[in-house]
């Protein structure tokens, strides 16, 4: 009885984990579990310099629950560093959807890159500090495909209406106003989250809607650039 329950056990962990896939052209000494993985986006050229080690490709089992935008691009990440690359070109990605999978499912090239100045630019442009001569920030305001597609509404920064977001588009603002504010909409109940803007930065706010007593409400979500980056330019407007 104990060995049907470990196994059952173990059968359960397996399924709620995302596939993953790998095809490999060549392979180079591992890499440690400390050694970081650069991870361009999907619209980005391959770097001058780079050498393709293979894929790797992150799916749904159609029972994986583990499956957030940090998990699967980790996931990936390991997969690299078994194969002795530091590079990421994300090749493909398909965001959750209500109707469809809850999980993030990406495809990547493989890359090993010496360290030379594109090396060096690359670590850089992965910086959260995009340009420290800006005197402003950057916003982009998006919104994916999802659920109540028929309500649009107001971003607002504290006391300025920065856009209208409507289904499947984005935008992208400059702010000229730093330090503690808050980015805030409203339909039927408000969502507000905290912002502290600093010149030289990039930040991606993802806006989609929750459902309701009657029309549903915003949801307004600060998100991690790399994924922020693969969303915003997956909507085509």
């Amino acid at each position: 009885m104990s060995r049907i329950f470990v196994c059952f056990v173990m059968i359960s962990i397996i399924g709620c984990s995302p596939k993953v896939g790998t095809n490999l052209e060549k392979k180079y000494s591992p890499l440690s579990s400390k050694d970081n993985v650069l991870v361009i986006g999907i619209t980005e050229d391959l770097p001058l310099g780079s050498e393709v080690l293979g894929t790797v490709k992150i799916s749904d089992t159609g029972f994986s629950t583990h499956c957030g935008w940090e998990i699967v691009l980790e996931k990936a990440k390991d997969e690299a560093r078994k194969a002795g690359g530091n590079v990421l070109k994300i090749i493909e990605h398909i965001p959750p959807s209500a109707l469809g999978s809850s999980c993030h499912r990406i495809k990547a090239q493989i890359l090993k890159i010496e360290y030379t100045d594109e090396l060096k630019q690359l670590i850089n442009k992965n910086s959260p500090k995009i340009d420290s001569t800006w005197d402003y920030a950057k916003l982009y305001v998006y919104r994916p495909s999802g659920q109540g597609f028929l309500i649009n509404y107001n971003v607002h920064l504290g006391d300025t209406v920065l856009c209208r977001v409507k289904n499947k588009s984005k935008q992208m603002i400059i702010i000229t106003k730093k330090g503690m504010n808050s980015l805030w909409a409203k339909t039927e109940s408000k969502s507000e989250i905290p912002i502290d803007i600093e010149f030289g930065r990039e930040y991606y706010l993802r806006c989609t809607i929750d459902f309701g007593l009657m029309i549903g409400r915003p949801k307004l979500q600060l998100v991690d650039m790399n994924l922020g980056k693969l969303e915003y330019e997956n909507i085509k407007n």
